[in-house]
């Protein structure tokens, strides 16, 4: 039997309405849309029409590239639970809190992202390296980080923090805090709050946030070559493996980057198909 027809002015099924689907578009909207999204695969396609296949299979299971690989996964699973450990107290402190200063510390934990990377390099090496901030400290407790995987896990943090303070800064602006003031006025102390209302409803959030910072975190490449340089088998990441390749043969670097972006995405569709309205078209709303 069909449905009968909603009323006119129905604004439809709420599903429809919160995803936004089929909603059309003026034609320059679309055009720049479309080229928007070629400045994006063109050079994606162009890395995968660089790959030599008959090689790649050799290239891939070669003891460095493997080490590689594991090194980065590793550190950046490190790193985006760092970033998650750090980012989610930051991220409350900034939404849940007023003191002074409060715009200027946002914006200072934002820096990172525009950054050039030689220059967040450098702000770490001068930060924990021998004659840095703290490496008189460091070097009387018999702490060695500079060029060691403990360093190539402080440059991922460095850049990838501000990704999941972001993505958790703007899930808790959204949810408000209408739940938590009635809870509290209720007698719940702030560590019940924080437990029993904040986090539940923040764990699609946590979840991006985490992910995102480790997609970030895993094709770091700049600041991990300044702080911890490119050691085989210690700090040397796929991305420093990848720009190696590339001075000896664009071949095999083409087919380490077609590994990196694969990784990549499937992390990238990983985090965004969990969330409403993401990769399934808003179909997990209904």
């Amino acid at each position: 039997m069909t449905a009968p027809a909603a009323p006119r002015g129905h604004p439809g099924p709420p599903h429809t309405a919160r995803s936004g689907v089929g909603v059309p578009q003026p034609v320059p909207i679309l055009a720049l849309a479309a080229l928007a999204a070629c400045a994006v695969l063109l050079p994606l396609a162009a890395i995968l029409l660089a790959v030599p296949w008959s090689q790649a299979g050799a290239l891939l299971t070669e003891q460095a590239s493997l080490t590689a690989l594991r090194l980065s996964l590793l550190t950046a699973g490190i790193s985006a639970m760092i970033c998650l450990a750090l980012g989610l107290p930051l991220a409350l402190v900034l939404t849940r809190t007023g003191f002074p200063g409060r715009s200027l510390l946002r914006a200072v934990i934002l820096v990172p992202l525009v950054l050039p990377p030689v220059v967040s390099g450098l702000a770490l090496l001068m930060t924990v390296g021998r004659r840095g901030i703290l490496g008189p400290l460091l070097e009387q407790a018999g702490i060695q980080v500079v060029f060691t995987p403990a360093a190539v896990v402080l440059a991922q943090v460095f850049v990838s923090l501000p990704f999941t303070v972001l993505t958790l800064e703007g899930a808790l602006t959204a949810l408000g805090t209408d739940a938590e003031r009635v809870a509290a006025t209720l007698g719940a102390s702030p560590a019940t709050v924080l437990a029993r209302i904040t986090l539940p409803r923040l764990a699609p959030a946590l979840l991006t946030g985490t992910i995102l910072a480790f997609a970030r975190s895993l094709g770091e490449f700049g600041a991990t070559l300044t702080v911890a340089g490119s050691l085989e088998g210690s700090t040397r990441t796929l991305p420093l493996l990848i720009y190696l390749a590339r001075e000896s043969d664009v071949g095999s670097a083409a087919v380490l980057s077609l590994l990196l972006i694969v990784v990549a995405l499937g992390v990238v569709l990983f985090a965004y198909a969990r969330r409403p309205g993401g990769a399934d078209g808003g179909r997990g709303e209904r």
